[in-house]
């Protein structure tokens, strides 16, 4: 079913800001006596590494404007990681290109391709709010796409998420190629959320930059990655975009030209934490101990987890209404999401966040056992 996006002289026609809704059920989570056990959003809890913080203050000093499109060694480091963690191979560093975190460009990339008023961008049927938002923001139409769904004619830009967010879903490898065969079938541009990709559990993502997926052609087709979950650099604003290097050029001079530009010294930073994997492990340790204590107790109190097989979140149900199961969470101080954040297939689910400390896991662990 396509959504139209309208607009006025006012502006594009976006819908409320989600989390905004959760106030009530907040507020009661946050009266329990032991505190609230916040899992609604997927917020970094825990330290950034040393190496990490010790090169971004390297180059604090440096007063000069930074490279839009990144120093040299940021860019060889995006390479060597995308080799070492996923064994992408192939790719030019002139078609890495840093970005201000993920979310401006998941944003903004419709209106940077030229995306129009009249097109449509696919999105997947549960997906980031985000997608439908740079959608809005470009004036376009939009179709979530269902399970084996090819986007229709009129498609200008396809977007796909595996791991997804909010499931945890991992598409096959067969999936990715038939949906990128059918994004070239209309003419649309591909891309790629991929920021979940460094966290499987019960499934191996594969990357869209994987000759498997695109066939040996990566005309057309970006990933976009972040480092807010790995390596809890959500404060930095840490990600990148790769794939084609003629349509990552165009998204360069675009950016030059409106200041989108990542500052030193976050360059620096991502730069360290891209060349080394220990931290990154570390950090997938923590959340794989976390996702058992909260698998488990979920599974105990009767909910039934679907998909979740990678990235940060479980897709829990009673099958209920979704805000049913907010407000029962809620009673117990533990914050959630409905999964109707992420569309209206999400309305018997809701995504539990893997972010919290060990301590506040522990603790909803303990109230769901009480």
């Amino acid at each position: 079913m396509i959504a139209p996006a309208s607009a006025g002289r006012g502006g594009p026609d976006l819908p409320d800001f989600p989390w905004d809704s959760l106030a009530g059920p907040k507020a009661t989570a946050g009266a329990h006596p032991g505190g609230i056990v916040d899992l609604s959003v997927g917020t970094p809890v825990d330290p950034v590494a040393p190496v990490i913080s010790e090169a971004l203050g390297s180059v604090a000093d440096v007063p000069g404007y930074p490279l839009t499109h990144g120093t040299p060694a940021l860019r060889a480091a995006v390479l060597g990681a995308l080799e070492r963690r996923h064994g992408i191979t192939g790719l030019d560093s002139d078609a890495v290109l840093p970005t201000i975190g993920s979310k401006e460009l998941v944003a903004w990339l419709p209106t940077l391709l030229g995306v129009r008023p009249g097109d449509i961008v696919a999105i997947p049927e549960l997906a980031y709010p985000t997608y439908e938002v740079g959608a809005r923001l470009a004036g376009a139409d939009v179709v979530r796409l269902r399970d084996g769904e090819l986007p229709p004619a009129g498609t200008a830009l396809l977007w796909v998420n595996s791991p997804s967010n909010p499931t945890g879903r991992v598409l096959a490898t067969a999936a990715l190629a038939a949906l990128v065969e059918g994004a070239r079938a209309v003419g649309a541009f591909v891309a790629s959320d991929e920021c979940y990709l460094d966290l499987p559990w019960t499934a191996r993502p594969v990357s869209v930059l994987d000759p498997a997926v695109h066939g040996g052609r990566l005309d057309d087709i970006v990933a976009a990655h972040s480092l807010s979950k790995t390596s809890s650099l959500a404060g930095y604003r840490a990600g990148f975009v790769t794939g084609d290097p003629v349509l990552v050029k165009r998204l360069l001079e675009v950016r030059r030209h409106a200041g989108m530009i990542m500052p030193r010294p976050v360059q620096a930073a991502m730069t360290a934490a891209l060349s080394d994997d220990e931290h990154v492990v570390a950090q997938r340790d923590r959340y794989a101990g976390r996702r058992k204590v909260l698998l488990d107790a979920l599974h105990a109190n009767g909910f039934r987890v679907d998909h979740s097989e990678a990235g940060l979140y479980l897709w829990a149900t009673r099958d209920e209404d979704a805000w049913t199961t907010v407000a029962w969470l809620a009673e117990r101080g533990i914050l959630v999401a409905p999964g109707t954040f992420y569309g209206p297939n999400g309305a018997k689910h809701v995504r539990v966040a893997l972010t919290a400390t060990d301590e506040r896991v522990a603790a909803a662990a303990d109230r769901l056992s009480a």
